[in-house]
């Protein structure tokens, strides 16, 4: 039964798959906004900005954040191609073939996971020739890399959820908007400590900010404490809810 998920959802990641390379100018545009806000915070912004006496290069600091929105950014993608699956009747020919139907929810999430993970390979190459520069060794490295899998498999299946429910192409897409701001009231950009009073009490409890500094210290080869604790618990939190509220609006769906 394992085997028989795990092949046919292989096969229909790979179809979507062959649509993503079609159409590589998704992946692009996903990069492309993270990358001009990252030019112009460093290169306008960064004289202005104080970072509490945090080590490195603004580009440094700011990375992490950028990273998030570039996640953010990419799954508006997934609930696109979710809802023209939804609409053009494809799901209705699946069902009447002897394949697992969470293959089908699967494709879509692998095919987001892969495709942004190439924009975030991308955004991570220009903020080198930027400038940045990291101490971190390769297990760190690879903390970074599982809390950034992590963080787009959460909000990949939130996207699920709105390309399964939306009336609109723009209703699907509109969700991830609010994601993409969500770093800009938190650590990811300047410290909690410079904001307003109820600011900054949204700003240190909401889970962008623990994510960040995780991997701010992560990439600078410092403890992390207690904040990559808090960041797990709101990643996985996030992730299992998204995942069990999208497979039961599907198995409605389909019913």
């Amino acid at each position: 039964m394992t085997a028989h998920i795990i092949g046919d959802t292989a096969v229909l990641t790979s179809r979507s798959l062959r649509h993503i390379l079609r159409s590589p100018d998704t992946i692009i545009t996903t990069a492309v906004t993270p990358i001009a806000l990252m030019l112009l915070f460093v290169y306008v912004f960064s004289g202005a900005i104080d970072t509490g006496g945090a080590k490195g290069s603004y580009i440094d600091y700011m990375l992490p954040g950028i990273l998030l929105i570039t996640i953010a950014s990419g799954i508006a993608y997934t609930a696109y191609r979710l809802f023209l699956d939804m609409q053009s009747g494809i799901f209705e020919r699946f069902q009447s073939l002897p394949i697992a139907r969470s293959g089908v929810l699967w494709a879509h999430v692998l095919t987001s996971l892969v495709s942004i993970l190439v924009s975030l390979a991308l955004v991570i190459g220009v903020a080198l020739l930027m400038g940045f520069r990291t101490g971190a060794s390769f297990g760190a490295w690879m903390g970074v890399i599982g809390m950034l899998v992590l963080f787009t498999l959460a909000l990949t299946w939130l996207a699920v959820i709105p390309g399964l429910t939306a009336k609109t192409v723009d209703g699907a897409s509109a969700f991830s908007y609010p994601l993409i701001f969500l770093p800009f009231i938190s650590s990811a950009f300047v410290p909690t400590e410079s904001m307003p009073g109820p600011v900054q009490w949204f700003a240190e409890n909401q889970p962008v900010t623990s994510i960040v500094d995780s991997m701010r210290a992560l990439f600078a080869g410092e403890p992390v404490g207690t904040d990559i604790w808090v960041a797990m618990a709101w990643l996985v939190g996030i992730l299992v809810v998204a995942y069990i509220a999208s497979m039961a609006i599907y198995r409605k769906k389909i019913s």
